[in-house]
């Protein structure tokens, strides 16, 4: 398809309004209209930056008529602007639809690159970067979530999360919980923002430090955890049935009868008991 028009995604600020980028402002400026996840909150941001725009939804609860309506300006070589509440669209925002529509149509696709909750937190770790993973927003449910957290016990990339304050504690003590209380959690919270806090501690004693500052459990937070760095050999059926044994008898005896099970070594089994301390319901 031959189409002039462009479709732009547009990264805007994640608190401070001094983070717009130059290029952001005129294409915002400049195209025929701007699909926005919210756009009461968009309003403001645009106000701020004397962007007269015209603006329209565009969030994950919009249909396919939707959808359709901003493909036809498109469509007519109209030029587009995809911006969310804040940060990069399409990173645990809404967007992917449209874009993945554009380019099917052979619609230019174009990223304005700017600020990122994800790789901004990353950026101030000091956790390893080379090799990253990022898995949005944790599960409501502290069932799921721990089953979340049990399935990475063993990731040996650092891992990214978004969490909501209200579910801030919750979500440390099942990290600690699932992953040993010994692992380095990173917390960072209202980036870029007046209140901004960047908090680097054993998971047990982040927990600690939150539950203990009611200020630490407002605003937006992103959670990174240290990749895991112990024994990954282990087959999963092994630590199944050491889970099983340790479940009924002390670690020590269960590491044992594992061993004498499985071939493998009493400390090795051991070892993973105390890096990853069985969750009792408590």
């Amino acid at each position: 398809m031959d189409n002039a028009a462009t479709l732009y995604v547009v990264a805007t600020p994640i608190g401070n309004l001094a983070d717009m980028v130059p290029r952001a402002v005129e294409v915002l400026q400049t195209v025929a209209l701007i699909a926005a996840e919210d756009t009461r909150h968009s309003r403001v941001l645009l106000n701020h930056f004397d962007i007269n725009t015209p603006l329209c939804a565009y969030h994950d609860h919009s249909n396919s008529f939707e959808l359709e309506r901003l493909m036809v300006h498109l469509r007519e070589g109209k030029n587009l602007a995809l911006i969310s509440d804040a940060g990069t669209p399409l990173v645990s925002d809404p967007g992917y639809r449209l874009v993945d529509q554009a380019l099917q149509e052979g619609i230019k696709v174009v990223p304005i690159p700017g600020a990122c909750a994800v790789i901004a937190a990353l950026s101030v770790a000091g956790l390893p970067s080379n090799r990253f993973m990022f898995e949005g927003f944790l599960p409501a449910k502290q069932h799921a979530r721990l089953a979340v957290l049990k399935s990475l016990q063993r990731e040996q990339r650092t891992m990214i999360f978004y969490e909501a304050p209200h579910r801030i504690r919750e979500s440390l003590a099942d990290i600690s919980a699932a992953m040993g209380g010994e692992r380095t959690v990173v917390m960072a919270r209202e980036i870029t923002k007046l209140y901004e806090t960047v908090k680097r501690l054993p998971a047990a004693e982040l927990y600690e430090w939150v539950s203990a500052d009611s200020n630490q459990q407002r605003g937006e937070c992103v959670i990174l955890i240290e990749g895991f760095k112990g024994d990954i050999d282990i087959p999963a059926e092994v630590i199944d049935t050491l889970n099983v044994l340790r479940a009924e008898l002390p670690l020590k005896q269960a590491a044992s009868l594992c061993a004498k099970i499985s071939g493998l070594k009493k400390n090795r089994l051991y070892q993973y008991g105390l890096d990853f301390p069985l969750d009792r319901g408590v």
